[in-house]
């Protein structure tokens, strides 16, 4: 039942994706670029999300999931540099792109070899994302 309602969940959230227009890269590059031709609709996605979001988890406080497990624990709030950095490259990388990795799964279907070659990359990223973290735990985020 856990797996059937991970699927069915995945398939709303990339229908919402596609729905939105978060996949279209020019629609994101429009909602980032508040200096030029700023697109202001996909604050409305956001909003669509995170109110939601917030309502959730404050009702899950007291409550265990319906298909077992338990919810995750909150996560440290401090800001750090290895949250400031993963922050400045996953930004970067979504203004350059106008992809962030749902929307690049979800690019798959329709985006070409730009779509396949952003996924490629990210995943490269992704595979050396722990080595980077080790040096940023060591004190060492240059040299």
């Amino acid at each position: 039942m856990r797996n059937l309602m991970a699927f069915l969940v995945g398939g709303l959230f990339g229908a919402g994706l596609l729905i939105s227009g978060m996949t279209d890269t020019r629609k994101v590059q429009g909602w980032l670029d508040i200096f030029g031709d700023w697109d202001p609709t996909l604050a409305f996605v956001m909003g669509g999300a995170i109110i939601p979001m917030a309502v959730a988890w404050q009702m899950t406080r007291t409550r265990r999931p319906v298909f077992g497990g338990d919810f995750p624990a909150p996560t440290d709030p401090t800001i750090d540099r290895k949250i400031a950095v993963g922050s400045i490259l996953f930004g970067a990388g979504w203004g350059l792109s106008g992809l962030c990795p749902g929307p690049a799964v979800a690019s798959l279907g329709f985006g070409g070899w730009g779509g396949l070659a952003f996924l490629a990359a990210m995943l490269i990223g992704m595979g050396l994302a722990p080595m980077a973290k080790s040096r940023l735990d060591a004190g060492g985020a240059t040299g």
